[in-house]
C-alpha cells in the first residue's frame, strides 16, 4: 500500500516538474499538445535575454572575484587555474584595468555562448525547416552548459581577440539591422492610424476619422518640439567642442533634408516617420556626445544618465520584442506571412491526415494541428514546409543581436575605466559607432523616401 502510494505521489511530482520545466521554457499548452509555429521564435528571444542577464553576473559578479588578490587568487589548483583564465591578456595593464578587461571578458563568454548557441541551431533550421520550436527544454540545458563551459576556458585566443572581432563586426551588422526596424516601427504606426482613420469614416460616418488625422499631427508636433529642445540642450550642454559641434549640426541638417524631402518630393513617406526619425537621431546624437571620454568635450562624463539608460533599455526591447513577436518580423525574417501560408495548405488534406483524439496526435509526426486547438492557433500551424525554410533567418539575427549586447556592455571592447553599471560604453568607439548609426539610420530612411522617384517600377510597400 505504502509503496503505491510512493509511486503515485512521485508520478505527479516528476509529471509536476516537467511540466512547471516547460511552462518556464515557453510552453504554454499541455505536453499532448505541439508548440505553435511561433513558439520557437518567442523562446529564443527568451534565451537571449537569458544571456544578457549571465553577462551581467559574469562581468560585475564573477569577474571582480577572480583576480590575483581575490581569494581565489590564493586558492590553489582551480582558484588559481580560473583567476589566470579570467585575466588571461590584461596583466600588462594596471590593477584596476585588469578588473575591467576581466569584466569584459566574461561579457564575452556569456555573448559567445548565445552566439554558438543561435548559429548551431541556425544550421539546425536550415537542415530540419521544423528545429526551430522543437526540444526547447534540451535546448535550454544546452546553453546552460555552453556558459558554463566558457568559464574555464582560458581568454586568449579565443575570446581575446578572436571572438572581440566577430563581435564588433556582428555588432556593427545589428545596428543596421535596428535601422532598419525603427524605420518599419514609424512607417508601420503611420499607416496603422491611417488605416483606423478611414475606418472611422466608413464605420462611424463622415468626418469621425479626423480625430486620427489629429493625432498624427499632435504627435508630430511632439516629436519635432522635442527634437528641436533637444538639439538646443546639446548646442548648450555639448557645445564648444569641435566633434560635438559638427555631430550636432550635421543631425539638424539631415533630419531638416529629410522632412523637407518627405514633404515635397515623397509619396510614400510621412509625415510622422519624419518625425520619429527626427527624435531618433537627435537621441543618438546626445547620447554619442555623453560617450566620449574627453572631458573637454563630455561636462557629463562620469554620471549616470538615467534617461540615456532607459531609452537605450526601450530600444533594445523593442528590437527584441519585433524579432520575436511582430507580425511584420515573422514576414522579414520568416519569409512569408501566416496567413499565405495557411492559404497555401490544400483543405482536403485533413481525409489524409493521421486520425487525433481528444487533442492528441495518433501516428503523425510533432507538429501536426491537433483537432481541438483554437482555429488561430491551428492557423500560425501549417504544414506547409515553406513556413518554416528560413527559421533560420531569426537565428542568425539573434547571433548578431548576441555580438552587439557584448558590444554595448563592454565599449565595444576599449579598455577604459570610465564606465560603470549603469552605463558602461564611455568610450571614444561607442561615441564612433552610436554617431555612424545615426548617420545610417538617416541615410537609410532618406532611401526610401527618394528610390520610389529614381525606381517607379518597384514595388517599396
Amino acid at each position: 500500500m505504502f509503496a503505491f502510494i510512493a509511486s503515485a505521489l512521485s508520478f505527479c511530482c516528476c509529471t509536476a516538474t516537467a511540466s512547471l520545466f516547460s511552462s518556464w521554457c515557453g510552453n504554454d499548452k499541455p505536453s499532448n499538445v505541439p508548440p505553435s509555429a511561433n513558439s520557437g521564435r518567442k523562446r529564443s528571444v527568451l534565451l537571449l535575454a537569458l544571456s544578457v542577464v549571465v553577462a551581467f553576473v559574469f562581468q560585475y559578479a564573477v569577474a571582480p572575484r577572480l583576480q590575483p588578490n581575490e581569494v581565489a587568487g590564493y586558492t590553489p589548483y582551480i582558484g588559481t587555474y580560473l583567476v589566470e583564465t579570467w585575466t588571461g591578456g590584461c596583466t600588462e595593464l594596471s590593477s584596476d584595468l585588469v578588473v575591467v578587461c576581466s569584466g569584459n571578458s566574461g561579457v564575452y563568454r556569456a555573448s559567445f555562448s548565445a552566439f554558438a548557441f543561435f548559429i548551431l541551431f541556425g544550421i539546425a533550421a536550415w537542415c530540419r525547416p521544423t528545429a526551430n520550436r522543437e526540444a526547447w527544454p534540451a535546448k535550454y540545458i544546452l546553453f546552460f552548459f555552453l556558459c558554463v563551459g566558457t568559464v574555464f576556458i582560458p581568454n586568449e585566443p579565443l575570446f581575446l581577440p578572436v571572438y572581440l572581432n566577430i563581435a564588433r563586426v556582428g555588432g556593427f551588422l545589428f545596428n543596421i539591422f535596428q535601422q532598419v526596424i525603427l524605420i518599419d516601427v514609424a512607417y508601420n504606426w503611420n499607416e496603422s492610424w491611417l488605416q483606423k482613420s478611414d475606418q472611422a469614416e466608413i464605420d462611424e460616418g463622415v468626418g469621425k476619422g479626423k480625430k486620427w488625422l489629429g493625432a498624427i499631427l499632435a504627435s508630430c508636433a511632439i516629436l519635432y518640439i522635442g527634437s528641436l529642445v533637444g538639439i538646443i540642450l546639446l548646442y548648450i550642454y555639448f557645445g564648444g567642442c569641435s566633434t560635438n559641434d559638427a555631430f550636432i549640426t550635421i543631425t539638424l541638417t539631415m533630419t531638416v533634408l529629410c522632412t523637407v524631402v518627405q514633404l515635397k518630393f515623397s509619396e510614400n513617406g510621412s509625415l510622422l516617420s519624419s518625425a520619429c526619425m527626427t527624435a531618433y537621431a537627435t537621441y543618438l546624437c546626445g547620447v554619442a556626445c555623453s560617450k566620449s571620454s574627453n572631458a573637454e568635450c563630455n561636462p557629463k562624463l562620469g554620471e549616470t544618465s538615467v534617461g540615456n539608460i532607459i531609452m537605450g533599455l526601450i530600444l533594445a526591447t523593442m528590437s527584441l520584442l519585433w524579432t520575436g513577436y511582430s507580425s511584420t518580423a515573422n514576414k522579414r525574417v520568416g519569409g512569408r506571412d501566416e496567413d499565405d501560408a495557411t492559404d497555401n495548405v490544400d483543405t482536403t488534406n485533413s481525409q489524409t491526415d493521421p486520425p487525433k483524439e481528444g487533442g492528441v496526435v495518433v501516428g503523425g509526426s510533432y507538429g501536426a494541428t491537433p483537432a481541438n486547438e483554437p482555429l488561430s492557433e491551428r492557423k500560425s500551424i501549417t504544414q506547409d514546409p515553406a513556413y518554416f525554410n528560413n527559421s533560420w533567418k531569426l537565428n542568425a539575427i539573434l547571433a548578431l543581436i548576441s555580438c552587439w549586447y557584448s558590444m554595448a556592455l563592454t565599449g565595444w571592447g576599449s579598455i577604459e575605466k570610465r564606465g560603470n553599471i549603469a552605463n558602461p560604453d564611455v568610450s571614444e568607439t561607442s561615441m564612433w559607432m552610436l554617431i555612424v548609426s545615426q548617420w545610417i539610420a538617416l541615410l537609410l530612411y532618406f532611401w526610401t523616401l527618394v528610390a520610389p522617384k529614381f525606381f517607379p517600377d518597384r514595388d517599396f510597400s
